[in-house]
C-alpha cells in the first residue's frame, strides 16, 4: 500500500510540474491576461478538468507559478545558514541565473513586472516579495548577531534595496539582455554588498 500511494504522488507531482511548465510557456509566449486554464491543459496535453482539479481558479494557478518559479530562481541555498555568506550567495546565484534565463525565470519576472498594474497580481506578488524580503532580512540580522556584518546596518532597508536591485537587474536582462554581462555585473554586484555590509576585520 505505501508503494502505491507514492506512486500516486508522484503521478501527482509529475502532472502538476508539466501543468505549471505550460503556464509559464503561455505567460511568456502571450502575457498573462491571456493565461486560461483550459488553454494551460491544452499546453500540458490534459483536460482542463485536471487543471481546475488541482488549482481551482486561475487566480491559484498563477498563485502557486509565483511561487514554483520564485523558489527555483537560485538552486544551491538549502542547508545555507542565514547570514553574510547566505545573503551574498544567493546574489551572486540570482544575477548569475539570469544570464540563462530559464522559461520559469523569465516568467516569473514578466508576471513581477506586470503585477505593478494588475491587481490580482499584486496580492500574489506582495507575498513573494515579504517572504523575499524576510529572508534577507533573517540574513542581515544572523550576520550582525554573528559579528559579520556591521551592528548599524538596517536589515529592512538592506532588504528592499537587494530585492529592487536584482529585480531591476533581471527586468534589464529581459529588455535588452545585450546590456547586461551577468558574469561580471554578479562579481561587481556581490561586492559591492559585501564592502557595505562587512564589518571592517581588525
Amino acid at each position: 500500500m505505501p508503494t502505491a500511494r507514492q506512486t500516486q504522488q508522484q503521478r501527482r507531482d509529475r502532472a502538476e510540474s508539466a501543468l505549471l511548465d505550460a503556464a509559464a510557456e503561455l505567460v511568456v509566449e502571450d502575457g498573462v491576461h491571456s493565461l486560461t486554464l483550459a488553454r494551460v491543459g491544452e499546453r500540458a496535453t490534459y483536460s482542463r478538468g485536471l487543471v481546475t482539479h488541482y488549482f481551482g481558479s486561475k487566480q491559484e494557478l498563477l498563485r502557486r507559478l509565483a511561487r514554483a518559479t520564485q523558489t527555483g530562481f537560485v538552486p544551491g541555498l538549502d542547508g545555507v545558514p542565514p547570514g553574510l555568506d547566505r545573503l551574498l550567495r544567493l546574489i551572486d546565484g540570482y544575477i548569475g541565473s539570469l544570464g540563462e534565463l530559464r522559461m520559469m525565470n523569465r516568467a516569473f519576472l514578466l508576471m513581477w513586472a506586470e503585477a505593478a498594474t494588475a491587481s490580482d497580481l499584486a496580492r500574489i506578488f506582495r507575498e513573494r516579495d515579504e517572504a523575499f524580503r524576510a529572508d534577507l532580512r533573517e540574513d542581515v540580522a544572523a550576520g550582525i548577531a554573528d559579528g559579520t556584518v556591521r551592528p548599524d546596518t538596517a536589515a529592512d532597508e538592506i532588504a528592499v534595496a537587494v530585492l529592487a536591485q536584482l529585480r531591476g537587474i533581471g527586468l534589464q536582462r529581459l529588455v535588452d539582455s545585450t546590456a547586461v554581462d551577468t558574469e561580471r555585473l554578479r562579481r561587481s554586484v556581490t561586492e559591492h554588498w559585501r564592502r557595505a555590509l562587512a564589518l571592517p576585520q581588525t
